[in-house]
């Protein structure tokens, strides 16, 4: 019996597009290039992306699903400001994942894993030096995404990679007063009780971990927002 023809392999691929167009249009968000409350015209993002506007769109009706955007019936897109309790909520189970996290990947660290954790924790000295605190907060998922690649646990990964941008808001670095150095030395905990592959200690250090970011971030009030670029700015 023949088989019936595989199905047009057009759709995955704009899948693939609006997922890369999705990640740009968060980093632009993370990063301060598009402000709270501006508005995201798909014809602009699509010009300069060099992409049509479906998967702009489906891009954006994704961020919407995150928190990270607002769609209003004939009113087009606007930048979401996530609130000071979905971040704080994000967080608490964020740090859950990563505990788990923790827990899996302890046993499997090799010492390349090691050196690459090191290596990043330089780098958030070196933007903390430099007073950069977007640099460091890219360093600081990169760090974490590594503890969550090394689990294993593809499930896990998918969960984590969900809330990871509430993580990347640069909401924590941004506060007045806060030691950028002491927010990337925070991580040496996590590297010591990974180095003596030890599950419980690298749970219970991550798990602190976010408990203490959650704490920082209790002192934001809903209308606090990241510096950028001007409303209605898209290029």
């Amino acid at each position: 019996m023949s088989q019936a023809p595989l199905a047009d392999p057009e759709p995955i691929a704009r899948q693939v597009l609006s997922a890369q167009v999705k990640d740009r249009i968060l980093r632009w968000i993370l990063e301060g290039e598009l402000a709270p409350g501006s508005r995201i015209v798909e014809t602009r993002v699509a010009r300069r992306l060099g992409t049509s506007q479906a998967p702009v769109r489906e891009a954006l009706h994704d961020l919407a699903a995150l928190g990270f955007v607002e769609i209003q019936p004939y009113q087009g897109s606007r930048v979401r400001q996530p609130s000071r309790r979905e971040l704080q909520e994000a967080i608490v189970v964020r740090g859950e994942l990563e505990a788990l996290a923790g827990r899996l990947a302890a046993p499997r660290l090799n010492d390349e894993h090691l050196e690459r954790l090191e290596g990043l924790m330089a780098d958030m000295a070196d933007a903390a030096e430099r007073g950069d605190p977007h640099e460091q907060a890219l360093r600081n998922t990169e760090f974490h995404a590594i503890i969550v690649e090394a689990a294993g646990n593809r499930s896990l990964e998918r969960l984590w990679r969900m809330l990871e941008p509430f993580g990347r808001t640069y909401v924590t670095a941004s506060l007045p007063g806060i030691d950028l150095r002491w927010l990337g030395e925070r991580h040496r905990v996590i590297i010591d009780a990974l180095r003596a592959h030890d599950p419980e200690a690298a749970a219970a250090t991550l798990r602190q971990h976010a408990v203490e970011a959650a704490q920082l971030r209790s002192g934001l009030s809903d209308g606090d927002r990241p510096a950028g670029r001007d409303p209605d700015t898209t290029d």
